[in-house]
């Protein structure tokens, strides 16, 4: 299953912003559309791996771990 989310995209001038809706602090500028959302993919990614990474080190070693689907 390969979940999906928002970029939030606006072309100001020469720049092309974009954000993650569901994600704060996940946010890019690019001078193309393209690269701008190539760029937020592996900025999108990165930041769910540290959040994971993170998670896992905060709660310690006697946790599982559960996938839950909305």
């Amino acid at each position: 299953m390969q979940n999906q989310y928002t970029a939030v995209v606006k072309h100001t001038g020469e720049w092309w912003f974009g954000w993650i809706a569901e994600v704060p602090g996940v946010n890019c500028q690019e001078h193309t559309r393209e690269d701008l959302l190539e760029t937020l993919a592996i900025t999108l990614r990165e930041a769910l791996e540290f959040n994971r990474q993170d998670a896992l080190r905060d709660a310690g070693s006697d946790f599982t771990e559960e996938r839950i689907a909305i």
